[in-house]
C-alpha cells in the first residue's frame, strides 16, 4: 500500500539521521541501520525511548558469519514497536576478539540471545556476566555455526562396551565408508555387517549378466 511504503520511507529517513548510524535505509522493504560498536547503546536507547520509533521489544538477536571480511561477524538486532506497528533492524560488525556492548540492560531478554550468539558463533558481549553455553554441552569444543567449523565436529559420543559408559573422543572417519563408484551411492558402498547375503546376491546377478552378454555375442 502506498501509505505504508511512505511511512516506512519516512521512518528510514528519520532513523538514518540518528547520530552514530553509519548508513541506513530500506532493504527488502525493511528499515535497516548499520551502526558501529561504540555507538550501539546510544542508538538503541533512542530507538527504544524516542516516541518517533518506540521500539519497545527486542524480538531477536543473532550472528552472521562472513569469514572473508576483516570484521567477520555481524550482530543483528530485530526491534519491534508494538504501539506504532513497525520493525527496525540494526546491524553491528565485529570480530571474534572484540566484544560488542551488551544490551541486556535495555532489554533483559537479550541475555538469552547473547548467550546463544556466543555459544554458536563465539561472539562476546561486554558487560554480560552470564555468557554460558545455552544450546551445546558445557564441554563442547568450538562454535558450531562458524563457517569454518567442520560439519563432523571435533568430538563424537559413543557407548564404550569395555568401560560400560558413554565416552567423548576425537572424531574418526572410516575412509572405506566414503568410497563410492559414482553409479549408485548404495551399490558403491562396501558391504556392511549384516548385508553379506545381499552382497553375494549382487555378485551372482552381475556374473549372470556378464555371462548372458557373452552368450548373446
Amino acid at each position: 500500500m502506498p501509505e505504508v511504503a511512505s511511512a516506512l520511507t519516512g521512518l528510514a529517513q528519520q532513523a538514518s539521521a540518528l547520530p552514530g548510524v553509519v548508513r541506513g535505509g530500506l532493504e527488502g522493504g525493511e528499515v535497516v541501520l548499520h551502526v558501529g560498536r561504540a555507538d550501539l547503546l546510544a542508538v538503541l536507547t533512542v530507538l527504544r525511548d524516542d516516541p518517533r520509533f518506540s521500539c519497545e521489544q527486542l524480538m531477536e538477536l543473532c550472528g552472521v558469519d562472513w569469514p572473508e571480511r576483516p570484521e567477520r561477524f555481524d550482530v543483528v538486532y530485530m526491534l519491534l514497536s508494538v504501539s506504532l506497528n513497525h520493525r527496525v533492524r540494526v546491524v553491528v560488525p565485529t570480530t571474534a576478539e572484540t566484544p560488542v556492548p551488551s544490551v541486556h540492560r535495555l532489554w533483559p531478554v537479550a541475555t538469552w540471545f547473547e548467550r546463544e550468539a556466543w555459544d554458536l558463533f563465539g561472539i562476546t558481549f561486554a558487560d554480560q556476566t552470564d555468557l554460558r553455553r545455552i544450546l551445546t554441552d558445557y564441554g563442547f569444543s568450538g562454535h558450531p555455526l562458524r563457517k569454518d567449523f567442520p560439519l563432523t565436529g571435533y568430538v563424537e559420543v559413543r557407548y564404550d562396551e569395555d568401560q560400560k559408559r558413554v565416552v567423548n573422543e576425537p572424531v574418526t572417519l572410516t575412509q572405506d565408508f566414503r568410497n563410492f563408484d559414482f553409479v549408485s551411492p548404495w551399490e558403491g558402498m562396501v558391504t556392511l555387517p549384516g548385508d553379506e547375503k545381499a552382497h553375494t546376491d549382487r555378485q551372482k546377478a552381475a556374473a549372470a549378466n556378464t555371462a548372458a552378454m557373452k552368450d548373446s555375442k
